[in-house]
Protein backbone atom coordinates (compact mmCIF):
# COMPACT_ATOMS: atom_id res chain seq x y z
CA UNK A 1 0.00 0.00 0.00
CA UNK A 2 1.23 3.48 -0.92
CA UNK A 3 0.03 6.41 1.20
CA UNK A 4 -0.37 9.98 -0.06
CA UNK A 5 -0.21 12.98 2.26
CA UNK A 6 -0.28 16.73 1.73
CA UNK A 7 2.63 18.87 2.94
CA UNK A 8 2.21 21.57 5.61
CA UNK A 9 2.48 25.34 5.54
CA UNK A 10 3.97 25.38 9.05
CA UNK A 11 7.62 24.30 9.15
CA UNK A 12 9.89 23.04 11.93
CA UNK A 13 13.40 24.23 11.18
CA UNK A 14 14.96 23.71 14.60
CA UNK A 15 14.23 20.31 16.16
CA UNK A 16 17.07 17.75 16.09
CA UNK A 17 16.99 14.59 14.01
CA UNK A 18 19.30 11.61 13.63
CA UNK A 19 18.42 10.22 10.21
CA UNK A 20 20.59 10.64 7.14
CA UNK A 21 18.51 12.62 4.61
CA UNK A 22 17.90 11.07 1.20
CA UNK A 23 17.72 12.78 -2.18
CA UNK A 24 14.29 13.73 -3.56
CA UNK A 25 13.34 12.12 -6.84
CA UNK A 26 12.64 15.51 -8.42
CA UNK A 27 15.46 17.49 -6.78
CA UNK A 28 16.68 18.97 -10.07
CA UNK A 29 13.21 20.07 -11.10
CA UNK A 30 12.61 21.56 -7.65
CA UNK A 31 15.74 23.66 -8.10
CA UNK A 32 14.49 24.90 -11.47
CA UNK A 33 11.14 25.88 -9.99
CA UNK A 34 12.82 27.65 -7.07
CA UNK A 35 15.01 29.65 -9.47
CA UNK A 36 11.95 30.67 -11.49
CA UNK A 37 10.01 31.53 -8.32
CA UNK A 38 12.93 33.70 -7.16
CA UNK A 39 12.07 36.07 -10.01
CA UNK A 40 8.60 36.69 -8.58
CA UNK A 41 8.01 39.70 -6.34
CA UNK A 42 6.44 39.64 -2.90
CA UNK A 43 3.34 41.18 -4.47
CA UNK A 44 3.23 38.31 -6.98
CA UNK A 45 3.42 35.67 -4.26
CA UNK A 46 0.86 37.46 -2.12
CA UNK A 47 -1.58 37.54 -5.03
CA UNK A 48 -0.92 34.01 -6.26
CA UNK A 49 -1.16 32.27 -2.87
CA UNK A 50 -3.43 34.71 -1.02
CA UNK A 51 -0.91 35.22 1.77
CA UNK A 52 0.06 38.29 3.80
CA UNK A 53 2.75 40.71 2.65
CA UNK A 54 4.97 39.51 5.52
CA UNK A 55 4.67 35.86 4.49
CA UNK A 56 5.22 36.78 0.86
CA UNK A 57 8.43 38.63 1.69
CA UNK A 58 9.66 35.68 3.77
CA UNK A 59 9.12 33.27 0.90
CA UNK A 60 10.65 35.56 -1.71
CA UNK A 61 13.78 35.55 0.47
CA UNK A 62 13.61 31.75 0.77
CA UNK A 63 13.49 31.29 -2.99
CA UNK A 64 16.30 33.78 -3.60
CA UNK A 65 18.53 32.01 -1.07
CA UNK A 66 17.29 28.53 -1.86
CA UNK A 67 20.62 26.91 -2.75
CA UNK A 68 22.23 28.10 0.50
CA UNK A 69 19.40 27.01 2.79
CA UNK A 70 19.83 24.11 5.19
CA UNK A 71 18.19 20.84 4.17
CA UNK A 72 16.15 18.68 6.56
CA UNK A 73 14.16 15.44 6.15
CA UNK A 74 10.62 16.23 5.04
CA UNK A 75 8.99 14.32 7.91
CA UNK A 76 11.06 16.37 10.37
CA UNK A 77 10.26 19.66 8.63
CA UNK A 78 6.52 19.73 7.96
CA UNK A 79 4.76 20.62 11.20
CA UNK A 80 1.08 21.35 10.48
CA UNK A 81 -2.04 19.54 11.68
CA UNK A 82 -1.42 16.42 9.59
CA UNK A 83 2.08 16.05 11.02
CA UNK A 84 0.88 16.58 14.56
CA UNK A 85 -1.29 13.53 13.89
CA UNK A 86 1.65 11.57 12.48
CA UNK A 87 3.90 12.61 15.39
CA UNK A 88 7.19 11.59 13.82
CA UNK A 89 9.09 12.59 16.98
CA UNK A 90 7.66 9.59 18.82
CA UNK A 91 7.94 7.11 15.93
CA UNK A 92 10.52 4.37 16.19
CA UNK A 93 13.17 3.66 13.56
CA UNK A 94 11.24 0.78 11.98
CA UNK A 95 8.11 2.90 11.58
CA UNK A 96 10.07 5.66 9.84
CA UNK A 97 11.76 3.05 7.62
CA UNK A 98 8.37 1.64 6.61
CA UNK A 99 7.14 5.17 5.93
CA UNK A 100 10.16 5.80 3.71
CA UNK A 101 9.08 2.91 1.50
CA UNK A 102 5.32 3.50 1.58
CA UNK A 103 4.54 7.16 2.31
CA UNK A 104 4.69 9.93 -0.31
CA UNK A 105 4.22 13.60 0.51
CA UNK A 106 2.92 15.64 -2.43
CA UNK A 107 4.52 19.06 -2.89
CA UNK A 108 4.10 22.10 -5.10
CA UNK A 109 7.88 22.54 -5.19
CA UNK A 110 9.25 18.98 -4.96
CA UNK A 111 6.45 17.09 -6.69
CA UNK A 112 6.52 14.15 -4.30
CA UNK A 113 8.97 13.30 -1.54
CA UNK A 114 9.66 10.39 0.77
CA UNK A 115 9.70 11.11 4.52
CA UNK A 116 13.50 11.26 4.73
CA UNK A 117 14.04 13.19 1.51
CA UNK A 118 15.95 16.41 2.11
CA UNK A 119 13.96 19.58 1.57
CA UNK A 120 14.68 23.27 2.04
CA UNK A 121 12.25 25.80 3.57
CA UNK A 122 9.59 26.92 1.10
CA UNK A 123 5.95 27.67 0.62
CA UNK A 124 4.45 26.93 -2.78
CA UNK A 125 1.02 25.38 -2.83
CA UNK A 126 0.04 22.85 -5.49
CA UNK A 127 -3.03 24.85 -6.47
CA UNK A 128 -0.99 27.97 -7.29
CA UNK A 129 -1.97 29.43 -10.66
CA UNK A 130 1.66 29.70 -11.73
CA UNK A 131 4.33 27.39 -13.07
CA UNK A 132 7.71 28.05 -14.74
CA UNK A 133 6.37 26.77 -18.06
CA UNK A 134 2.96 28.43 -17.73
CA UNK A 135 -0.34 27.11 -16.44
CA UNK A 136 -0.69 25.81 -12.91
CA UNK A 137 1.58 23.69 -10.72
CA UNK A 138 -1.13 21.02 -10.72
CA UNK A 139 -0.65 20.67 -14.48
CA UNK A 140 3.13 21.00 -14.27
CA UNK A 141 3.46 18.10 -11.83
CA UNK A 142 0.44 15.97 -12.65
CA UNK A 143 1.69 13.36 -15.11
CA UNK A 144 5.23 13.05 -13.74
CA UNK A 145 4.09 12.67 -10.12
CA UNK A 146 1.40 10.18 -11.16
CA UNK A 147 4.05 8.14 -12.99
CA UNK A 148 6.24 8.16 -9.88
CA UNK A 149 3.33 6.99 -7.73
CA UNK A 150 2.52 4.24 -10.21
CA UNK A 151 6.16 3.12 -10.14
CA UNK A 152 5.98 2.95 -6.36
CA UNK A 153 2.74 0.97 -6.54
CA UNK A 154 4.33 -1.47 -8.96
CA UNK A 155 7.27 -1.99 -6.64
CA UNK A 156 4.95 -2.30 -3.63
CA UNK A 157 2.89 -4.93 -5.43
CA UNK A 158 -0.41 -4.27 -3.64
CA UNK A 159 -2.04 -1.96 -6.19
CA UNK A 160 -3.68 -0.07 -3.28
CA UNK A 161 -3.32 3.71 -2.99
CA UNK A 162 -4.43 5.24 0.31
CA UNK A 163 -5.28 8.86 -0.36
CA UNK A 164 -4.91 10.93 2.80
CA UNK A 165 -4.02 14.10 0.87
CA UNK A 166 -6.27 17.13 0.47
CA UNK A 167 -8.33 17.69 -2.67
CA UNK A 168 -5.91 20.43 -3.76
CA UNK A 169 -2.94 18.07 -3.81
CA UNK A 170 -4.65 14.94 -5.02
CA UNK A 171 -5.97 16.96 -8.00
CA UNK A 172 -2.43 16.79 -9.42
CA UNK A 173 -2.37 12.99 -9.34
CA UNK A 174 -5.92 11.68 -9.55
CA UNK A 175 -6.75 12.57 -13.17
CA UNK A 176 -3.64 10.72 -14.39
CA UNK A 177 -4.19 7.42 -12.62
CA UNK A 178 -5.47 4.51 -14.73
CA UNK A 179 -9.08 3.46 -14.23
CA UNK A 180 -7.99 -0.15 -13.87
CA UNK A 181 -5.17 -1.70 -11.89
CA UNK A 182 -5.14 0.81 -9.03
CA UNK A 183 -7.44 0.59 -6.03
CA UNK A 184 -7.95 4.04 -4.58
CA UNK A 185 -9.06 4.23 -0.95
CA UNK A 186 -10.07 7.66 0.38
CA UNK A 187 -11.20 7.55 4.04
CA UNK A 188 -13.81 9.99 5.30
CA UNK A 189 -13.35 11.35 8.84
CA UNK A 190 -16.38 12.81 10.64
CA UNK A 191 -17.20 14.00 14.14
CA UNK A 192 -20.40 13.14 15.98
CA UNK A 193 -22.04 16.34 17.23
CA UNK A 194 -25.43 17.44 18.54
CA UNK A 195 -26.28 18.35 14.94
CA UNK A 196 -25.26 14.94 13.58
CA UNK A 197 -22.13 13.52 12.03
CA UNK A 198 -20.16 16.41 10.53
CA UNK A 199 -16.92 17.06 8.70
CA UNK A 200 -14.50 19.32 10.59
CA UNK A 201 -11.41 20.26 8.58
CA UNK A 202 -8.89 20.67 11.41
CA UNK A 203 -9.84 17.38 13.08
CA UNK A 204 -9.84 15.53 9.74
CA UNK A 205 -6.30 16.75 8.99
CA UNK A 206 -5.00 15.41 12.29
CA UNK A 207 -6.83 12.13 11.66
CA UNK A 208 -5.18 11.72 8.25
CA UNK A 209 -1.77 12.02 9.84
CA UNK A 210 -2.74 9.62 12.61
CA UNK A 211 -3.96 7.04 10.11
CA UNK A 212 -0.76 7.35 8.07
CA UNK A 213 1.27 6.78 11.26
CA UNK A 214 -0.90 3.78 12.25
CA UNK A 215 -0.53 2.17 8.81
CA UNK A 216 3.26 2.55 9.05
CA UNK A 217 3.39 1.38 12.64
CA UNK A 218 1.21 -1.68 12.04
CA UNK A 219 2.73 -2.41 8.60
CA UNK A 220 -0.76 -2.48 7.07
CA UNK A 221 -0.67 -3.98 3.58
CA UNK A 222 -4.29 -4.79 2.75
CA UNK A 223 -7.08 -2.25 2.27
CA UNK A 224 -9.51 -4.38 4.27
CA UNK A 225 -7.34 -3.96 7.37
CA UNK A 226 -7.96 -0.19 7.43
CA UNK A 227 -11.22 -0.77 9.25
CA UNK A 228 -9.09 -1.60 12.31
CA UNK A 229 -7.99 2.03 12.69
CA UNK A 230 -9.09 3.08 16.17
CA UNK A 231 -6.56 5.69 17.30
CA UNK A 232 -7.57 8.80 19.26
CA UNK A 233 -11.19 7.73 19.62
CA UNK A 234 -11.85 7.02 15.95
CA UNK A 235 -13.94 4.01 14.97
CA UNK A 236 -15.00 2.50 11.67
CA UNK A 237 -18.68 2.96 10.79
CA UNK A 238 -19.98 0.34 8.38
CA UNK A 239 -23.18 2.33 7.92
CA UNK A 240 -22.17 5.11 5.55
CA UNK A 241 -19.01 3.40 4.30
CA UNK A 242 -18.20 1.95 0.92
CA UNK A 243 -15.32 -0.39 0.12
CA UNK A 244 -13.17 2.46 -1.19
CA UNK A 245 -14.47 5.26 1.05
CA UNK A 246 -14.53 3.93 4.60
CA UNK A 247 -16.17 6.20 7.14
CA UNK A 248 -14.53 6.84 10.52
CA UNK A 249 -16.38 8.69 13.27
CA UNK A 250 -15.20 10.14 16.55
CA UNK A 251 -17.31 11.23 19.48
Amino acid sequence: MIILLSPAKTLDLASPYSEQPTEPRFAIEAGRIARAAAKLTAADLSRLMHISDKLAELNVARFRNFRKAEERPAIRTFAGDVYRGFDAASADEDTIAFAQDHLRILSGLYGAVRPLDAIRPYRLEMGTAWAPTGGRLTEHWGRRVARAVLDDLKQDGSGSLLNLASNEYFAAVGPHLPKKGVRLIAPDFRVRTAKGVQFQSFIAKVARGAMARWVCEERVAEAAALTGFAQDGWSFEADGSTADRPLFVRG
